[in-house]
């Protein structure tokens, strides 16, 4: 199995579960390192707390800033 499919895997398995999960928002990476090893089973993305650490407003980033954002947290 590749690690993608192993990742979305073990996402789908969390919402198997019979209890509530919470899945937090880092807005970069030094918080999302920190969030995974607090154990959090997923990392969800804050679109305004990126925003925010670039000065701009919710909504002022480009798709491709976004992406390479995305991009950053995952590797």
């Amino acid at each position: 199995m590749t690690a993608q499919l192993e990742k979305c895997s073990r996402f789908a398995e969390l919402h198997q579960q019979h209890s509530a999960w919470l899945i937090p928002n880092p807005w970069d990476v030094g918080s999302a390192r920190v969030l995974q090893g607090l154990g959090f089973g997923a990392l969800a993305t804050t679109s305004s707390g990126f925003a925010y650490t670039l000065g701009r407003a919710d909504g002022a980033v480009t798709l491709e800033e976004k992406l390479a954002h995305c991009h950053r947290h995952s590797a």
